[in-house]
């Protein structure tokens, strides 16, 4: 009896949830409620089914009974059980039965109470539609059939041969491409397993909506149904439901033309806000910046260049040629890249945004700086996957809020899961690699990347696609220095690596090539000097502010203000506060510019002070090497001067 009954049971409910119906039904519970209470609450309900898409309702073959409940707290609207029942927060009943609900202002994203009691019909709807076994007809048939077999036999389940022909397609909240888009990535180096926690929480509409997959999909799905700026807001989530469900929304507001961005470069005298315009974006290439001796450089750095059309250019080859237009997607750990300690770096204590940055000044920063050359190595991306990336690069600018982890969510995994997103490409599934030169092999090896470009370096370096380190060119300079001076050193790093006093009497022994070339070589040791004291003050100013040392209070306060209002350019959306969510739109494009603009304005006047008071942070010794720099560079510039003088003002070949 006991088998029979459990059977009974399963076949029951199978049957139920399988049967054909007239697709979705609302049913309202009208006992208690006078003709007015009733009326609004089935205008309500009719306002939700015509809300939803004809898919939504067609597969949503159930009826649901909704009810209105006094046993919700104050600030709920509603909830909905596991499969076929939906009850609204009394408390609301009135207002929205004499029409004050529609007036009547919220601190809540939809604006009035009654868009409220309408999102919270969707978002629950949602979630029995998520929790739903759901059936194409063509599945439905089969899924009757086998039942009605299972029936006819007295088993229990289904038949053998009907196993694995009816199951469970993936819903909405456990759809891998939604988990990409919505934040929960896979983890690199754990096999497709998914991540725990949600980081894009900035420019949220709910931060709710991060708490779980199944309450992203509820949330978003309100909004989708709702809010004509959605396809603007959020365009790759848009897209998603657009196709899922074969359908959008017919009330949509036009999209205007390009992508905001913030433009992290270190020129505080240029506007850092900016647009780009998906369609002028002619290729995407794999940024990499070669390893060099640091801890946290020695397996390079993974950055994403954006080959940017000039205005008016058609988009072709010839795009390459407009440097000044191409920006740099780069997930660093701080600002200017700079690691304040490797621990922190190991246990995620620092931000891990998406920074926009132009293409001349990363050039400069690593061939020049830290003597490393670039790579850039083009993607094989079609036209739409191109696109796609770049909106969804645009959207991670605006919401992404991570940390970083030199071993586990470095720059290399950072781009990894921003090429999955945003290109939904399936040879970039199953990839595990964490570091930035071997995800380069494999995106080679999965024919995602033409390595090609770089196997004549010559032509590579004329067309673009590697950036040499001036190490080389140090070096030439050097063999100059040796050519006429007998100096014992035998490599450039030699020489750099002495005092700016052990260098300084070869000066007056130099000819007008040679003092040319230790000219060049000077700017390179002064240039190591200030990347030196960059890391050294960053130290000292964390060192200072534990501390409490009063002896550097001027120079740490202006480190704090930097630090604090440069966190702009990797967070824009602190520069917001008027509760939008996704990217901005043409109504916040006014205070962007605003706020923008006078937050650069103060980063200038700060580097512009700090200068002058930067050194107390600096070690004694440190302080006297860059003193002593300076004093060399004055000097062999005062003796080439003269040498050209007395050459007659001929420069040399």
């Amino acid at each position: 009896m006991k088998r029979l009954a459990s059977w009974l049971l399963a076949a029951g409910f199978l049957l139920t949830t399988m049967q054909a119906s007239a697709g979705l039904q609302l049913v309202l519970d009208r006992s208690g409620l006078n003709a007015r209470q009733a009326e609004a609450s089935q205008v309500l309900l009719n306002d939700a089914m015509a809300a939803l898409p004809p898919r939504f309702v067609e597969q949503l073959d159930r009826r649901i009974d909704v009810s209105w409940s006094s046993r919700m707290p104050d600030n709920a609207y509603g909830q909905a059980s596991l499969v076929s029942s939906l009850e609204l927060n009394l408390n609301q009943l009135q207002g929205l039965a004499d029409g004050s609900s529609a007036q009547r202002r919220t601190n809540r994203p939809h604006g009035t109470v009654r868009e409220e009691l309408l999102a919270t019909v969707l978002h629950e709807l949602t979630h029995i539609y998520d929790r739903a076994r759901l059936w194409t007809p063509a599945e439905r048939t089969l899924a009757n059939r086998c039942s009605r077999q299972s029936a006819s036999l007295g088993q229990v389940g289904l038949p053998d041969e009907c196993r694995g022909q009816v199951t469970r397609r993936f819903t909405l909240s456990d759809d891998p491409r939604l988990l990409d888009l919505a934040g929960w990535q896979q983890y690199v180096g754990r096999r497709g397993e998914r991540e725990e926690q949600n980081r894009q929480i900035v420019r949220s509409p709910d931060i709710y909506e991060v708490s779980s997959p199944k309450e992203f999909v509820a949330v978003n799905m309100e909004y989708f149904l709702l809010d004509p700026t959605y396809a603007c807001r959020r365009p790759a989530l848009f897209e998603y439901f657009k196709a899922r469900f074969d359908w959008a929304p017919a009330r949509q507001q036009s999209c205007a033309q390009g992508l905001p961005y913030l433009n992290a470069g270190s020129d505080f005298a240029k506007t850092p806000l900016g647009k780009i315009d998906p369609e002028r974006v002619y290729a995407v290439d794999y940024l990499l910046a070669e390893a060099n001796q640091n801890l946290a450089s020695r397996w390079g750095h993974s950055m994403l260049r954006l080959v940017i059309c000039a205005p008016g250019r058609p988009r072709g080859p010839d795009c390459r040629l407009d440097l000044e237009q191409h920006l740099v997607l780069s997930y660093r750990a701080f600002v200017n890249d700079v690691q304040l300690s490797t621990w922190g770096g190991l246990m995620g204590q620092y931000p891990s945004r998406l920074f926009v940055l132009p293409l001349s000044q990363v050039i400069d920063e690593y061939t020049k700086t830290e003597l490393r050359s670039l790579a850039s190595v083009p993607l094989k991306l079609d036209r739409p996957e191109i696109e796609s990336l770049v909106r969804h690069a645009a959207e991670m600018h605006w919401s992404y809020d991570g940390s970083y982890y030199f071993l586990s969510n470095n720059c290399a995994v950072e781009n990894l899961k921003l090429l999955r997103s945003g290109t939904h490409d399936p040879r970039l599934q199953g990839i595990d690699s964490i570091l930035p030169n071997g995800l380069l092999e494999v995106l080679e090896g999965r024919g995602l990347a033409d390595g090609s470009v770089l196997d004549d370096p010559r032509e590579a370096l004329r067309l673009g696609y590697r950036f040499d380190s001036y190490r080389d060119r140090y070096q030439a300079m050097f063999d100059v220095l040796r050519k006429h001076l007998p100096i014992p050193q035998q490599t450039v790093e030699a020489w750099l690596e002495q005092s700016a006093q052990q260098r300084q009497p070869w000066f007056a022994q130099a000819d007008l090539r040679t003092s040319a070339a230790l000219l060049l070589l000077e700017q390179a040791s002064y240039r190591r000097q200030l990347l030196l004291a960059q890391e050294e003050v960053k130290q000292r100013y964390l060192g200072a502010r534990e501390l409490g040392d009063g002896s550097v209070a001027n120079a740490n306060q202006m480190l704090q203000e930097i630090l604090a209002n440069s966190g702009f350019l990797s967070r824009p959306a602190e520069l917001l506060d008027n509760g939008g969510y996704g990217l901005p739109q043409t109504a916040e494009w006014q205070r962007l510019e605003s706020e923008s603009s006078q937050r650069q304005q103060q980063l200038q006047r700060l580097s512009t002070d700090l200068d002058k008071e930067v050194r107390a942070l600096l070690t004694p010794e440190r302080a006297r090497e860059i003193a002593a720099s300076e004093a060399n560079l004055k000097q062999v510039g005062e003796h080439l001067r003269e040498l050209h003088k007395a050459a007659g003002g001929l420069v040399l070949p």
